[in-house]
């Protein structure tokens, strides 16, 4: 039997679910700012630099530029443009470069144009697939794919909402994952479509994670985490293995820890929050579970020992996670809405002499946007 470390090792025995422990600790937050603008509620968000990006359930990206990380924030939208149909599902930052996912099944890249002055702006850059790319599959009877009956497309095309994206690490690559169950791969340089993995799932991938050592992870309604390896003379990903102990659907993933000691962590419909590690021999472990929230986890952020939860019951958690032993450090209450997406980063500030900060963004389906100064004591 692998060992499972069961959420809190608080002295007195108790579980994360009473939340009572984190306070104990000296944990606490605050909400410095609640940001507006948008015409609908967010539903993707990341940060890059001095720059917050988001995006909207009604096809906007917005860039705001935070000026001040103090005892309040000073936020306001620099620019906006507004793209496809639906959704922004997802958003990723490559340098001056930002890719957005699109539930019209599309992925955009833009440009950050005049980042160093008072006036930046974002330039639409190119529609994935490429037109070339497109074209060429097009011409060619192989690349076409049935996606439903009487109805074919080429393979180098989503043929459903696409839910999320991740770089590569030496951001050479990038990875997409859609409601259509497909993973595929493009290059960054030239937004050329190099691969794609028809049916990696039983049914819609929601979330999308690579860890340091490469390894790609892909979460999905059918319960299922699967991790798509490719060796170093490989063309093409393969399946390492599938990892299934979620009840119902995976909504979230996030990576943790370091390049030799990789943590990964997935939440899910059934209101768990699994904690895997990867062994000697390169298989991950099941070794805990953080249980507390009373809705499905739809959203999950980690930096430095933390790791943020956002739920369809309207909070935040913040976790933290010593030697497999976890403890719910904080709930985070104030949406009245789920929530969507999490953003978290530690703050630029220099620590007190007992804490560490972290700002925290949070984002419901209540159509605000919150920002929260977190408040973590010392190991």
């Amino acid at each position: 039997m692998m060992p499972f470390y069961q959420t809190s090792c608080s002295s007195n025995g108790s579980k994360a679910e009473q939340g009572s422990q984190s306070f104990s600790l000296g944990a606490h937050h605050q909400c410095i700012a609640t940001l507006k603008g948008q015409n609908s509620y967010t539903s993707s968000l990341v940060l890059a630099g001095k720059f917050l990006f988001t995006g909207s359930s009604d096809k906007e990206i917005c860039m705001w530029e935070q000026k001040a990380l103090t005892s309040t924030i000073d936020a306001s939208i620099i620019d906006t443009v507004i793209a496809g149909k639906g959704a922004v599902k997802s958003l990723v930052i490559l340098a001056d470069k930002v890719f957005s996912a699109h539930q019209d099944h599309k992925i955009r890249v833009w440009r950050i144009e005049n980042h160093h002055s008072d006036t930046p702006n974002i330039v639409h850059l190119a529609t994935l697939p490429i037109l070339s790319d497109r074209a060429f599959k097009f011409m060619m009877p192989k690349n076409h794919v049935q996606i439903r009956r009487h109805k074919e497309s080429t393979w180098v095309h989503h043929v459903d909402t696409v839910s999320a994206l991740a770089l590569s690490n030496d951001e050479s690559f990038l990875y997409s994952v859609s409601w259509d169950r497909t993973l595929k791969i493009w290059r960054t340089t030239d937004f050329k479509c190099l691969e794609s993995i028809a049916n990696a799932h039983d049914d819609a991938i929601n979330a999308l994670e690579i860890s340091v050592d490469g390894d790609v992870f892909t979460g999905s309604a059918d319960k299922k985490i699967k991790i798509w390896r490719k060796g170093f003379e490989e063309k093409k990903h393969s399946l390492g293995c599938t990892l299934e102990k979620h009840k119902s659907g995976v909504n979230a993933l996030a990576v943790g820890g370091s390049s030799t000691h990789p943590v990964l962590y997935s939440g899910a419909c059934d209101r768990s929050i699994l904690v895997w590690e990867k062994d000697e021999g390169g298989d991950m472990l099941l070794v805990g579970a953080l249980r507390g929230h009373k809705k499905s986890i739809l959203c999950l952020a980690v930096v430095s020992d933390l790791v943020c939860s956002g739920s369809e019951d309207k909070t935040v958690r913040v976790w933290r996670g010593v030697e497999r032993c976890y403890s719910c450090l904080s709930v985070i209450q104030g949406h009245t809405g789920p929530v969507k997406c999490l953003t978290v980063t530690s703050d630029q500030q220099i620590p007190s002499d007992s804490t560490y900060s972290y700002v925290l963004y949070s984002a419901s389906l209540d159509g605000e946007t919150k920002v929260w100064k977190v408040f973590v004591p010392f190991l």
